[in-house]
């Protein structure tokens, strides 16, 4: 299996920008589609983002297109989330997760996802 610890999260002003980080341990990470999932407060998870294993697809949730970019590291087994213009309604906890692939396909259901991290809070104030 794969361990994942997601890092990054913190307190911005709307407009501004974070970047997140995953890292993933335990085997090896290129086989692997990934993901970033949020959670806010009284809410679902919901999908924000996912990569296939080679990096090459990517898709989005409508609310983040164009102000969030997904990207990975295979060699420094690293996911990232670029997030700028920040709106408070971005505020949850962010999650990533991985699946194993056989292929360079892309999941955005959280039930399809089987490794999670521990989650990292961001806040977005008005």
């Amino acid at each position: 299996q794969v361990q994942l610890v997601d890092s990054g999260g913190g307190l911005v002003q709307a407009g501004g920008s974070l970047r997140l980080s995953c890292a993933a341990s335990g085997r090896p990470f290129s086989n692997y589609a990934m993901g970033w999932f949020r959670q806010a407060p009284r809410k679902e998870r919901e999908f924000v983002a996912t990569i296939s294993r080679s990096g090459g697809r990517t898709q989005y949730t409508d609310p983040v297109k164009g102000r969030f970019t997904i990207s990975r590291d295979n060699a420094k087994n690293t996911l990232l989330l670029q997030m700028n213009s920040l709106k408070p309604e971005d505020t949850a906890v962010y999650y990533c997760a991985a699946v194993r692939v056989y292929s360079d396909s892309y999941y955005i259901r959280p039930g399809e996802y089987d490794y999670w991290g521990q989650g990292t809070q961001v806040t977005v104030s008005s």
